[in-house]
């Protein structure tokens, strides 16, 4: 179990991590630009696939039965890999090639909010850059980026692949 865990934990945090990289290069290369969110929640369901394979190959490895609890549990831990290795890319990324992310960030938002949102977008940003002055807090919001997402797919993996006899 451990091993089909980290395997396909390890294959999903490359996935997102090559796609987060390419965006931030872009963002670096056209900040004017705002990256497009759906490339990156769509790597992560991309990347989410190996949870439902996963899954999959537990029940294989269980004669064709597991459990719902089981199948959660092996979506859960798999998810936990991938998002861990997202945050840890992200760490690395933020504190060696791009510390003022925070600012470009606020910047590229800030230019690209219409005139009626810009208050409250300004207000965003400012509460986001003070959390970014907080380690802790920049890991908390990196995991909450992906990991709720992950945690979806893996109940509708458990539900869907559950098994509770090899008929």
């Amino acid at each position: 179990m451990k091993n089909n865990i980290l395997k396909n934990g390890i294959l999903g945090g490359i996935i997102v991590s090559i796609v987060m990289i390419s965006m931030l290069f872009y963002m670096k290369a056209y900040p004017d630009r705002e990256p497009n969110a759906i490339i990156g929640f769509s790597s992560m369901f991309l990347a989410f696939i190996f949870v439902i394979l996963g899954i999959k190959q537990e029940r294989t490895n269980n004669n064709g039965v597991i459990t719902f609890g089981k199948a959660f549990l092996t979506g859960f831990a798999i998810t936990f890999v991938i998002s861990t290795l997202y945050v840890l890319v992200w760490l690395v990324i933020y504190y060696n090639f791009f510390p003022d992310f925070m600012e470009k960030y606020s910047e590229m938002v800030l230019k690209n909010a219409k005139p009626e949102e810009l208050a409250a977008k300004t207000t965003e940003m400012n509460q986001m850059a003070a959390w970014y002055k907080n380690p802790l807090m920049i890991i908390l919001l990196t995991y909450m980026e992906i990991f709720p997402i992950g945690i979806v797919v893996s109940l509708i993996g458990a539900l869907f692949l559950k098994r509770n006899s090899s008929s």
